[in-house]
């Protein structure tokens, strides 16, 4: 069992799966229990681990890694080393390699989508040259392809800083001998220009559907790198954008100083060419052969072993150029330099009869077999539903036929599937008859996504109608760079070629961020005094509410929303509400009735007081000679009762109950 596998490194990342080997460590998939993500880790392997070198290398990938942020790039999110154990932790990709992505599609991709990823592995490498970083073993096992069409360039296991100097064969483990630059199989001082020929070749196998050396060993194919030119990418495929096929060779000029001089030229070529494929780049492909040298600096290959893309020991031929092109010398024959001997006689001899046997041969075969033989009709073989690449490579299903390309048309079917074909399969044909023709898929419609970045949301959606794409719930942040409302950021990328009805999620600002602070207390304030309060605060004010209250005098703020501590920012507006006093439907109704106080029988003038609940509600001097009775009104709420006492010259003299009904 693996020991990392349920290991907690620095009590944070939680070993879960292997993932991935490669010639140096191994990959595993972890979690961080401090952030709660998915991360893949690179563990240095053991048994390279006690080697001083080694180590040196891991520590030396991890900190030129650490040094890249780039949206083409697998981040780096953290570097460990002890005495014991040496990792670092990057993002983990949801995705394939374009290797295994190319594969899918029967290793040829339609040039767009070729153009979709190669823009954005340059991207990345510009931005790693940037800061003075060469990637080495750019292919396609190391370039990652996300669900949304984007890439990552992955795996800087042999990057080195640029001022590095020099690096030979024998010095460092190829990931690839077939993505090789010519100076780096020489042993030779690399730069970043190295890179873009790898860049190159990857094109050229996107383009083409196949390398452009090929080889029984890793050394053979070296050399081809050194010696040879391939053939240009439309002597393959003649429908390959000829502005195309010049950028793919000048990246792979076998001269460094013929390719593009940065990442960032070739981006721009690349970008010409999305916007006008029918650009013509000023480049003769005649001009990009391999550099001749003088005869005292003639090329040495040095031997090479432990070329891990065979992991066979091999040592190179030395090699030498002639003529403008590289060719091996050998030994010249003894014989030829003493000038013939009677073989020679018998050679030519046996060479004229054989030249006379084959004219013979040739004329009974062109004008005399028909004499003797019927006509002959072969049958022709079924190529529908198969994948037109692979069919032209099955000689064993052609046999004496050969594929031409018709029409590519949009189809359901995978690219590269041949819809139909003429003649038909299992008709019988004559001798004359040697092709056959196709109408190929070139997969279904295809459309790209249109640039959203600082559209105002509702005009994004507008757009994204218009090129059947659909949207969903879009996320919100804060930008001090795009206004609000405005689009900030969306996936897929544009330009990025998908399906119709592919979902675009979009990123939409909140416009700049401002400063919080807890909103403050203005309950109890006067009107007035709460607004001026939130005005000179930087707030509005908002809805003014009157409502009735028992206990809050009129005038005074009652309640108010943001509540106190609610956090607020320049410009809220902020509600009241303001007391009105007392409800007056609440209040009970009033009874007024009439009393007649009876008056002593005295005959004189006597002083008549009646109090209610403590005040005086009557006062008033009564000639009692005159008047029996004396009338008092009182008013009370309705239901109560009430109690009149009755004074006569001071002199309390009477109590009367009075009820209040209404």
């Amino acid at each position: 069992m693996d020991p990392y596998i349920g290991k907690l490194l620095d009590n944070r990342y939680e070993i879960l799966e292997l993932i991935g080997t490669g010639g140096m460590a191994r990959v595993y998939k972890a979690r961080c229990h401090r952030l709660n993500r998915l991360v893949a880790i690179k563990i240095l392997r053991e048994d390279l681990a006690q080697d001083a070198e080694f180590r040196r290398r891991f520590h030396d990938e991890s900190q030129a890694v650490a040094m890249l942020s780039h949206p083409n790039i697998v981040a780096v999110y953290d570097v460990s080393r002890s005495s014991e154990l040496e990792y670092i932790v990057m993002e983990l990709i949801d995705g394939i390699t374009l290797k295994q992505y190319m594969q899918k599609k029967g290793n040829k991709l339609n040039w767009r989508e070729a153009l979709h990823f190669i823009t954005q592995i340059v991207k990345a490498l510009g931005h790693a040259h940037s800061r003075g970083i060469i990637h080495r073993d750019i292919k396609p096992h190391n370039v990652m392809v996300l669900r949304d069409g984007s890439v990552k360039v992955a795996d800087f296991g042999i990057a080195r800083v640029a001022s590095g100097g020099h690096s030979t064969l024998t010095q460092e483990a190829l990931g690839s001998v077939h993505y090789i630059s010519p100076e780096q199989a020489r042993g030779s001082h690399i730069d970043a220009r190295s890179d873009l020929y790898s860049a190159g070749v990857v094109l050229y196998e996107m383009i083409t559907g196949r390398l452009p050396f090929e080889g029984d060993t890793p050394v053979s194919v070296a050399i081809q790198h050194i010696n040879s030119i391939p053939l240009s990418p439309r002597e393959i495929d003649p429908s390959i954008p000829e502005a195309l096929e010049k950028i793919t060779m000048k990246a792979m000029a076998p001269n460094p100083d013929d390719r593009y001089s940065c990442a960032d030229e070739m981006l721009a070529d690349l970008e010409e060419f999305r916007k006008n494929p029918n650009i013509n780049f000023d480049y003769d492909l005649h001009e990009f052969l391999p550099e001749e040298e003088p005869d005292e600096d003639k090329t040495r290959i040095r031997p090479v072993t432990h070329i891990h893309a065979s992991g066979e020991d091999y040592e190179r031929p030395r090699s030498e150029r002639s003529g403008g092109r590289h060719v091996q010398r050998y030994e010249e024959d003894e014989e030829e330099r003493r000038g013939g001997s009677p073989w020679t006689i018998v050679a030519c001899v046996a060479a004229v009869l054989l030249f006379l046997a084959g004219v013979f041969y040739f004329l009974f075969r062109t004008f005399f077999s028909g004499l003797f033989a019927p006509p002959q009709t072969y049958e022709v073989p079924p190529l529908t539903g198969k994948n037109y690449e692979q069919v032209l490579q099955d000689t064993a299903l052609l046999g004496r036929f050969t594929v031409v390309l018709g029409n590519t048309v949009e189809n359901d079917a995978e690219a590269g599937t041949i819809l139909n074909q003429d003649p038909a399969a299992g008709s019988k044909v004559g001798e004359p008859v040697t092709q056959i023709t196709v109408t190929v898929s070139g997969g279904p419609q295809i459309v790209q996504v249109p640039d959203l970045y600082n559209l105002e949301y509702r005009k994004a959606f507008i757009v994204l109608d218009e090129h059947k794409l659909k949207y969903d719930t879009p996320d919100y942040e804060n930008s001090d760079e795009v206004a609000k409302d405005h689009v900030i950021s969306f996936t897929p990328l544009a330009d990025t070629p998908v399906a119709p009805g592919t979902t675009v999620h979009l990123v939409i600002s909140l416009g700049p961020k401002v400063e919080e602070f807890p909103m403050f207390n203005v309950v109890g304030m006067t009107q007035a005094n709460a607004e001026k309060q939130i005005t000179f605060q930087k707030l509005e004010v908002g809805e003014i509410t009157p409502v009735y209250s028992d206990t809050v005098e009129a005038g005074v703020v009652v309640d108010q929303y943001p509540a106190v501590t609610t956090m607020v920012s320049e410009g809220t507006k902020v509600n009241l509400q303001v007391s009105q006093g007392p409800d007056p439907a609440s209040q009970p109704k009033e009874v007024t009735k009439t009393v007649d106080i009876s008056l002593p029988d005295r005959g004189d003038v006597v002083n008549v007081q009646v109090m209610m609940d403590g005040a005086v509600i009557f006062s008033q001097d009564v000639d009692t000679a005159m008047e029996l009775t004396v009338p008092v009104t009182v008013t009370a709420p309705a239901g109560e009762t009430k109690t009149l006492t009755v004074y006569y010259n001071g002199v309390q003299a009477d109590s009367i109950s009075v009820e209040f009904t209404p």
